[in-house]
């Protein structure tokens, strides 16, 4: 299994502390059946900044590390950048690192609270430079969560879209379980990563997130979630099916 979103590296930001507690992660995901982990630590999310060049130079010392301790598992270099209006100078400054440093993938955070009104926009104009924007848990989005017709209109313009483990099986309430869940019955998702920072209050997940994705909608979408994260990290073309709007649900019988 390949976790695509994870926040292993010691010291960059909000998920592992230190070494040991990257080792401890590590160990943990192991035991879940994840083989290879895409480490992507925050960028310029008003808090953190992790470059390419640093991010990729942190990944070899973990990866020795792991080798050292005896776990068996590969980390791979990744991003997690917030949006933002300059997003592509930065990438063409060397400073946006594609996932598994491939130059097709790129995760892009939005804020948690609303849409930039440009992101319609940088999404056209990130596909113009031969990448893939990937829009990460924007089923934690508080504006796509009352409009999820936004959503569905950047997916269709091209965005792909990366749903968190937890959110699936409930672990950050409700709505936002139903919402991750409608998110795929419509087309909308096309990877589940875990989001992980620690091995406590945000650990992985990812086991139980694919039980469930094999009871609600079948082993088939369970496989090309898979299948999609290999392919991203090889950076190729990913399975994609047609996009739909999500249905609002009528209420006693009207609209």
């Amino acid at each position: 299994m390949i976790d695509l979103h994870c926040h292993i590296l010691p010291g960059v930001d909000d998920g592992a502390k230190h070494m040991t507690e990257s080792i401890e992660m590590a160990r943990v995901a192991v035991e879940q059946g994840i083989t290879t982990i895409v480490a992507t630590p925050h960028h310029l999310n008003e808090k953190y900044t992790n470059k390419r060049i640093d991010i990729i130079q942190l990944v070899a010392e973990l990866n020795d590390r792991l080798k050292k301790e005896n776990v068996p598992i590969t980390i791979l270099p990744g991003q997690e950048t917030r949006i933002h209006g300059e997003l592509l100078e930065s990438y063409q400054n060397g400073e946006v690192l594609t996932m598994n440093d491939k130059g097709k993938y790129v995760f892009i955070e939005l804020p948690s609270a609303n849409v930039p009104l440009y992101t319609e926009k940088l999404i056209y104009d990130i596909q113009l430079e031969g990448l893939i924007p990937v829009i990460v848990h924007p089923e934690r989005n508080a504006e796509l969560l009352q409009s999820p017709d936004k959503l569905y209109q950047l997916v269709k313009k091209g965005a792909c879209t990366q749903l968190t483990a937890a959110s699936l099986v409930g672990a950050f309430g409700k709505k936002i379980k139903k919402f991750s869940h409608d998110i795929i019955q419509a087309n909308l998702a096309h990877f589940i990563a875990s989001d992980a920072h620690n091995i406590k209050n945000r650990t992985f997940k990812m086991d139980e997130a694919f039980e469930l994705i094999d009871k609600e909608f079948g082993k088939e979408t369970r496989y090309v979630f898979m299948e999609n994260a290999e392919l991203l990290i090889e950076g190729q073309t990913i399975i994609k099916e047609i996009p739909e709007r999500i249905r609002k649900k009528k209420l006693l019988g009207l609209f």
